[in-house]
């Protein structure tokens, strides 16, 4: 069996990298993208960008600060879902990521 590294949380960080519609690069961003280099991890893209926190202060905007971290090679991560539909007590909103794992079997007839 093949280990899998992701890295998957809220890492508060506002970053053009993952929100264009943020003007600004992060000094935090720029380390943060150097740690999931260095582990050849990559930043999974939603299928569509949406934010992924909501702020309860209405001066404030909303922003994207959950993110996905996968290893490079893995075809099977290669997007993931934003669901502000089940956003309740959080302000957060839930990701799903579909996982295909395929079983192989190996007959041996001796």
């Amino acid at each position: 069996m093949n280990n899998i590294l992701i890295i998957i949380g809220d890492f508060e960080i506002r970053d053009h990298n993952w929100n264009p519609s943020y003007l600004y690069y992060s000094i935090y961003g720029n380390i943060l993208r150097k740690i999931a280099d260095s582990l050849n991890l990559e930043l999974l893209l939603p299928i569509v960008q949406i934010s992924t926190h909501y702020s309860n202060n209405p001066q404030d905007s909303n922003s994207v600060l959950d993110l996905i971290f996968f290893h490079a090679n893995i075809e099977e991560f290669n997007n993931y879902m934003i669901l502000p539909d089940l956003w309740s007590s959080s302000n957060h909103t839930p990701l799903l990521v579909n996982i295909v794992i395929e079983k192989e079997v190996i007959q041996d007839k001796r």
